[in-house]
């Protein structure tokens, strides 16, 4: 065990793995009761929440959790996991990397893909794809909203404002460029975000 660990990881970590297994046994008895009854709206619906629960968690995990060293993920689980974050709302999203990545870098992405997601309230399209070692992420939509104190923050940490617990990917992101080797680069034009790492 490192002197410093990531407790924010760690604890993402658990909560995710604690309730990975109840949300499954849920799943399982709510499909159980559906094929011994006729399909109801109300069942259709706890059906779809759970499946909904579940998913999120898969992202979260990912997100995050603490990655385990030369850890990689396949696409088809990260792209399940994207579908969640972007759950059938106004935002498009395109994982445009082949093959198995490292986890930490994934969840870089995920965490960038949050801070992107904030400045897109009204939707828009975001782009994530590897060039060459690295990482390209772009995120277009004709009403931006970018909060520039937390953006500035993503490359001088230190300058970091009060946060909501709906920002804390902001935060979190450095964190986890630093403990992957990583930096980031960030343009802002008024129709486009681009993030390079």
């Amino acid at each position: 065990m490192t002197r410093n660990p990531d407790l924010g990881a760690l604890i993402g970590s658990r909560i995710c793995h604690d309730l990975i297994s109840p949300l499954g046994a849920i799943g399982n008895g709510v499909e159980l009761l559906s094929m011994s009854a006729p399909q109801s709206p109300e069942m259709t619906l706890v059906l779809q929440s759970v499946e909904n629960a579940n998913a999120r968690i898969r992202f979260f995990r990912i997100a995050y959790g603490a990655p385990a060293p030369q850890q990689r993920l396949g696409r088809s689980d990260i792209v399940t996991a994207l579908a969640a974050a972007v759950g059938g709302g106004r935002l498009s999203l395109f994982w445009q990397a082949e093959g198995d990545q490292p986890r930490d870098e994934v969840r870089i992405a995920f965490l960038l893909l949050q801070c992107l997601e904030s400045a897109l309230p009204h939707g828009g399209e975001i782009e994530i794809g590897r060039r060459g070692a690295g990482w390209v992420v772009t995120a277009a939509s004709e009403r931006l909203r970018v909060e520039h104190e937390l953006w500035d923050a993503l490359t001088t940490p230190e300058t970091l404002p009060q946060l909501a617990a709906a920002q804390v990917q902001f935060a979190l992101l450095p964190i986890a460029l630093e403990q992957a080797g990583r930096s980031l680069e960030i343009d802002r034009a008024a129709d486009r975000v681009t993030a390079r790492f």
